[in-house]
């Protein structure tokens, strides 16, 4: 988010798209390499709103230790900063969305922990806390604000361990970053992780706090935060049929403190109608 608050911004690099129905088709098929299904994923909020998503196949992407290169876009890291270059046609509406991102990290965490029982799924934050440094050629904008990097990683489809998740990420008056994330396998089991990153490197485990009920999204996907405290709504970022992402206000330290909110509903992201209309949103260039 910029300091202002009035623009936002999220970018996802994926390698298997976890996502991509493309990527499904194709371990139905028998046929799956991950490495040919890489995508980034450039989502702009505020007044110049853009989504893109184009998937690309293996010729036209490479990664190595330092970089990661998905067709006209690519990753970098130069040991301090993070650097993202992105040159992609937004959907449905085909804007360009071009420029250059540049995250630098307060400090890095090297965290990691499973998200299912298993050990199959995992999650780790990079860098809780960091400062993002936004440079856009089209359209045309520069903002400068608070930053947030995290990988996760599996061994096997999303759908094949969960049905249903919140992740929120809160930053603290006191520098510090809270992660919850509210896991559920079955109607009747789940996982809550809620977890502390200091700006001295700590990770602390925090107590459970009560699920506060949200309102029910314009597709009628039902979501919850973890919050000892009033929960609402601020702002509707992304409203998808399997997928929403949100601002919510709420109390942290006896200050207001705004979260990023993200539900994930993955019975509805595997019915054969989202996987249908995935391809409008989601087209594929190999």
């Amino acid at each position: 988010m910029s300091d202002d608050g009035q623009h936002g911004l999220t970018l996802i690099a994926f390698v298997g798209s976890v996502f991509s129905p493309y990527y499904r088709w194709a371990r139905q098929r028998g046929c799956a390499n991950p490495e040919n299904h890489c995508a980034l994923n450039v989502a702009l909020y505020g007044r110049s709103k853009r989504w893109t998503m184009t998937e690309r196949g293996q010729r036209q992407c490479h990664r190595d230790r330092s970089q990661l290169v998905i067709g006209p876009s690519r990753v970098d890291w130069d040991g301090q900063c993070l650097h993202v270059r992105f040159d992609e046609v937004g959907v449905p509406w085909p804007h360009r969305v071009r420029g250059h991102v540049r995250v630098w990290p307060q400090r890095l965490f090297d965290y990691s922990v499973p998200l299912d029982g298993a050990g199959r799924h995992r999650w780790g934050p990079i860098a809780p806390h960091a400062h993002v440094e936004v440079e856009l050629e089209q359209p045309n904008l520069r903002w400068c604000g608070h930053a947030y990097l995290d990988s996760n990683e599996g061994d096997e489809p999303i759908d094949a361990a969960f049905v249903h998740w919140d992740w929120s990420r809160t930053p603290w008056p006191d520098g510090s970053t809270e992660v919850t994330y509210d896991l559920q396998w079955s109607p009747t089991q789940e996982r809550v992780l809620r977890l502390r990153f200091a700006p001295d490197g700590e990770v602390e485990p925090l107590p459970l706090t009560p699920a506060q009920a949200l309102p029910k999204t314009a597709w009628r996907i039902a979501r919850r935060m973890r919050s000892a405290e009033p929960v609402r709504v601020h702002s509707q970022l992304e409203d998808t049929p399997f997928y929403q992402r949100c601002l919510l206000s709420h109390r942290v330290m006896q200050q207001d403190a705004l979260a990023f909110h993200e539900t994930l509903s993955v019975p509805r992201l595997v019915s054969p109608v989202v996987q249908a209309m995935l391809p409008w949103r989601m087209p594929r260039r190999a």
